[in-house]
């Protein structure tokens, strides 16, 4: 039976496609139904049980592992970014996304449903996956080897985020709650207009905008009245002091589908979500400076950070089938907003005299919107041609609107602070990275070719397609600060979670005013990148046990920068016109009916992430700032995969993987010299090479091989281990040295490389007397130490120390319509520790070396869901 397709989620609709090369399934007949959180649902062109996962990943040619809905669902996945952690090799970073075998998230592209999907966030590579709700995902594919129809972004992986496709009409609302240890009704601080019902939805943005007076208008140094000071900025310096309730989510999402003629289906989705989230973390934020001989702390502060977060998401979609012809038109809208109030404590700039006494607050909200419209169609030409297109236009934008800064000294009366107007102790700051116009498409016409006889398949296929995108970001950073007019009335003691009557008072006073000290020249640019891409494959199978594949692409990167500098009348126009000739290669031989031997070889690039190369000096409290390097190169690539598989049953799996790449002009985040004397900052530079070498080991066992009685039992493990070694730049090697340094300095692994990285997950299923699956999961990952930052002028680098994962997931169907979810994350709580290395080539004389440390407590999840 032929079925229509439709699928929405919280995130994003199905596509109808049959992308060739195990990007998508090859047929379309209704499968085997799965539940996801209580939502019956069929998998259209592949199964989406565990069993079927893995025998797509057998069949495949290209090297790719997967996640199926069943295993979203028994493993309690909240997120994509969640379902990609459980993959061999994949590692979840704070605050900087995923790691595909050690490589950092620049090595990295998303697709979904096949069509380049950009960041709505300058500080990630892709965007924040945890923003992507997984209860309708079909499948989340994860390629680790490149095949010539992929953008050749590629390194680490492309994931390509399958949506799940749906042939039931249903109505389905889901709630959950979280309680974590460590936050939930306990003690916690937020913006008052974060904490209100426009606040909720995300909107409390409006009032944080650039006063009228400025606003677009070129800087002029423009100096606000004592009125215009009091009245012209609507979100103000106090801070609410609530306790934290629990965390909250509701979703609704309604499935209808039409049939409009004897083989035509029309299928409707809609789908809302809103969520909330409280956390705090407490612990060290320190650095570390170089005297050239002897490093130092420069920073001493301990830091409280409270986090109110809140995301939203709305879907619509519309999908037509009628035999051959598939076609989806999807809009989809994701807003996360999250409200933070940072308190430190401590010293700063080698300051020790204040220890203990410097305070300083940071008031900032990150507001990121992604909207993205779809269409899609494909048209199956009798049994050989398929012609396939589809096209995106998406408008992102991300925001860090009045982010306020104030600093003084406690006074040693609870919640007073001793505060000096002027000298940056009052400060807001407007980031604000636009990209209105995102354009995303590709065309593909296969054809097969010879004759079947009694084959699975035909024994040639070809296909010539084109993809690329545009994009383009008007990005825009500005400063306001207070300005001393009376410096009688220059210093103020005021409770520093209401003072906003004190400062208004003072500025009524003639104390000081607001002025706007954003450089007329540098404060803007703009970020254009063109890319098209042409590519031909063609895959072989002169028997059904051999499988090539060759590909070829010719990719063309037109990057345009467009900026000025403090002293610059005109723009600079910094443009660079590459090609790349990016050949692919793999082969896949089926030893037995249970076993392959594959081999994969390519050549892709690598592009720097937004805030890695974007002309500006991202500026923080602690003077650790962020310094774009607008000289940044694309990494070229050159990789190399050697696997052996074998399914011994088809819920078994065991595998070696053995990799090889080579990067030239390998991007790395490092330090260097501060435009503020006292601080460091960091910026990134091109290495000149790196090597790595390692090895993927993965099995799924069926525990009834020991013992019958453990029939319901499996375990699944996956480990990689891995060499690297950088061979730097002139840029670099001038960098790490200590002054008057001779020698050479130590081989050390690539920037944001684990030696070692661990998952595994036990599973029990069984069904009660209603013939309802329950499952019981037990999830562990790790990885071993890698450098955060590499070091500078003598100072050993900064380690990132393995952090421990465990969590446990109940998933119960009670009863046809309701499901139930019981989830504990972060059993063992460890702590996220950053540390200074002590191997450096000078003397380390500090009270601690720990850059960063908090724990992020238990969590403890209920959910539920209806369906009728």
């Amino acid at each position: 039976m032929k079925i229509s397709k439709l699928s929405i989620a919280v995130v994003f609709l199905s596509t109808p496609f049959t992308f060739v090369y195990g990007q998508q399934a090859k047929n379309d007949t209704v499968q085997k139904e799965k539940n996801i959180e209580g939502v019956v649902i069929q998998a259209s062109g592949n199964k989406k049980t565990e069993t079927a996962i893995l025998g797509e990943q057998k069949k495949a040619i290209i090297q790719k592992q997967a996640i199926s809905a069943a295993e979203i669902t028994r493993k309690g996945i909240s997120n994509v970014e969640q379902g990609l952690t459980k993959v061999t090799g994949i590692t979840a970073v704070e605050g900087r996304g995923l790691f595909v075998r050690g490589l950092e998230e620049r090595y990295n592209t998303l697709l979904i449903n096949g069509l380049a999907s950009p960041s709505n966030n300058p500080f990630q590579k892709i965007i924040a996956l945890k923003q992507f709700p997984t209860d309708v995902v079909g499948k989340l594919n994860i390629y680790k080897t490149f095949n010539s129809n992929l953008y050749a972004d590629f390194a680490g992986a492309t994931f390509d985020i399958e949506t799940l496709t749906m042939d039931k009409t249903f109505t389905k609302v889901e709630f959950g709650f979280g309680y974590n240890t460590q936050t939930t009704f306990k003690n916690f601080k937020v913006n008052p207009h974060a904490y209100t019902a426009a606040g909720y939805l995300g909107l409390n943005s409006r009032d944080r905008q650039l006063p009228s007076q400025v606003k677009g208008y070129v800087p002029t140094n423009y100096n606000f009245t004592q009125n215009e000071s009091v009245n012209s900025f609507k979100d103000g310096w106090n801070a609410d002091n609530i306790k934290a309730l629990p965390n909250t989510s509701i979703g609704f999402t309604t499935a209808q589908n039409f049939r409009i003629s004897d083989s035509g289906k029309l299928g409707l989705l809609l789908s809302l979500n809103q969520g909330s989230k409280y956390e705090m973390l407490e612990g060290d934020k320190n650095q570390f400076i170089s005297l050239q001989t002897e490093g130092k702390m420069n920073n001493d502060l301990h830091r409280k950070e409270y986090t109110y977060e809140l995301e939203s998401s709305a879907l619509l979609g519309l999908g037509y089938k009628d035999r051959g012809l598939d076609v989806a038109l999807n809009a989809i809208f994701l807003q996360n907003s999250s409200n933070m109030i940072s308190d430190f404590v401590g010293y700063k700039d080698q300051k020790v005299q204040d220890a203990g006494r410097r305070f300083f607050r940071v008031d900032q909200m990150d507001l990121s919107k992604f909207a993205d419209i779809q269409l899609l169609a494909s048209q199956k030409i009798g049994d050989r041609h398929v012609i396939k297109a589809g096209g995106s236009w998406v408008s992102n934008n991300f925001q860090q609107p009045d982010r306020k800064i104030s600093e003084g000294f406690l006074t040693g009366v609870p919640n007073q602070v001793e505060m000096t107007f002027g000298g940056n102790n009052l400060i807001r700051q407007y980031l604000d990275v636009n990209g209105k116009d995102y354009l995303s498409g590709f065309a593909e016409y296969s054809v097969s070719l010879g004759e079947k006889g009694d084959r699975i398949s035909y024994p040639w296929q070809v296909a010539v397609g084109y993809n690329g995108f545009f994009d383009r970001r008007s990005n825009s950073y500005r400063f306001i600060a207070s300005n001393i007019d009376n410096v009688q009335l220059r210093t103020v003691v005021v409770d520093i979670d209401n003072p906003q009557q004190t400062y208004n008072d003072y500025i009524m006073r003639g104390a000081f005013h607001f002025k706007e000290e954003t450089n007329e020249n540098d404060y803007r640019s703009n970020l254009y990148q063109f890319i098209n891409a042409g590519y031909i494959n063609l895959n072989y199978k002169p028997d059904d046990s051999w499988d090539i594949l060759i590909g070829g692409r010719v990719e063309n990167n037109l990057n345009i920068t467009r900026y000025k500098e403090q002293s610059d009348k005109e723009y600079n126009n910094l443009q660079r016109n590459q090609y790349f000739i990016l050949p692919s290669f793999s082969l896949k031989k089926a030893l037995n009916s249970k076993s392959n031997i594959r081999l994969a070889a390519s050549k892709t690039i690598t592009r720097p992430i937004l805030i890695e190369y974007m002309p500006i000096t991202y500026i923080n409290p602690d003077n650790e700032n962020i310094i774009g390097n607008i000289n940044l190169k694309n990494s070229e690539n050159y990789n190399l995969d050697l696997k052996y598989e074998v399914f011994p049953t088809n819920r078994e799996l065991f595998a070696v993987n053995l990799f090889a790449k080579r990067i030239d002009h390998a991007i790395e985040r490092s330090y260097t010299a501060s435009g503020n004397s006292n601080g460091v900052a960091i910026t990134f530079f091109n290495a000149k090479k790196a090597v790595l070498a390692g090895a993927e080991l993965e099995g799924i066992l069926d525990l009834s091989r020991i013992s019958e009685s453990m029939s319901n039992w499996s375990l699944g493990a996956n480990a990689t281990l891995m060499y690297s070694n950088v061979e730097r730049s002139a840029e670099e090697l001038e960098q790490e040295k200590p002054a008057n340094f001779s020698g050479n300095l130590k081989d050390r692994q690539l920037q944001g490389a684990a030696p070692w990285t661990a998952n595994a997950d036990l599973k029990y299923e069984f069904k009660n007397a209603k013939n309802l699956p329950h499952t019981l999961s037990l999830i562990y990952n790790v990885s071993g130490s890698k450098i955060f930052t590499v070091g500078t002028s003598g100072l050993d680098h900064i380690y990132e120390r393995p952090f421990h994962q465990l969590d446990f997931v109940y998933n119960a169907q009670l009863t046809i319509n309701w499901n139930l979810k019981l989830g504990v994350q972060n059993i063992l709580n460890s702590t996220y520790k950053l540390e200074q290395g002590e191997e450096g080539y000078i003397p380390l004389d500090v009270r601690t070396n720990i850059h960063t440390d908090y724990r992020r407590g238990t969590t403890f999840n209920f959910s539920a869901g209806y369906t009728f």
